[in-house]
């Protein structure tokens, strides 16, 4: 089943008027959305502090209350040795990459193989990185090797992932 993105427009006067093939295009120009054509080889990434709020805006979002996240006394005697981020806040960075970077705007998992290798703390730095393994020449389809370390380049997070690159256009 293809993917189909819809656009509104809301104007100044408060008018939520739907797009038009025609604003449509010129929305996705300004934002230099058209899918770019990945090769084997290329690269992206980002950079993040992980903060506490980090924590708390993520529990907002799931519900995720896990002792690990908030209880210092029960994270102090995991074998975390303290508050630990949630996995979601971790490969979330991952997401931002491959939507806003690589393969970019229009992008979508479609599988992801990932494997949490150290815990990442508030105060942590880590870095997501994603390379271009293998593209489709039939669909928009890119396979990434995918990558979080730490500020001490140690591997939080590793493995792979499928990606669909819709036309924005």
């Amino acid at each position: 089943m293809p993917l189909t993105t819809n656009l509104v427009f809301l104007y100044r006067d408060n008018d939520v008027r739907p797009s038009t093939p025609q604003r449509r295009r010129a929305f996705s120009h300004s934002l230099g959305s058209s899918p770019m054509t990945p090769n084997p080889g290329d690269s992206a990434s980002r950079t993040k502090l992980v903060t506490q709020r980090d924590i708390e805006l993520f529990t907002k979002i799931t519900g995720d209350r896990n002792p690990l996240h908030y209880d210092e006394t029960a994270a102090g005697q995991s074998r975390f040795g303290g508050i630990v981020v949630q996995g979601g806040v971790t490969s979330g960075l991952l997401n931002a990459v491959v939507a806003e970077d690589l393969p970019g705007p229009g992008s979508v998992f479609l599988n992801v193989n990932w494997n949490f290798r150290a815990p990442v703390k508030p105060g942590d730095t880590i870095t997501g990185r994603v390379e271009v393994v293998r593209t489709r020449k039939d669909k928009p389809m890119t396979t990434l090797d995918c990558l979080i370390t730490n500020q001490d380049d140690v591997v939080v997070l590793d493995g792979t992932a499928l990606v669909w690159t819709e036309s924005l256009g």
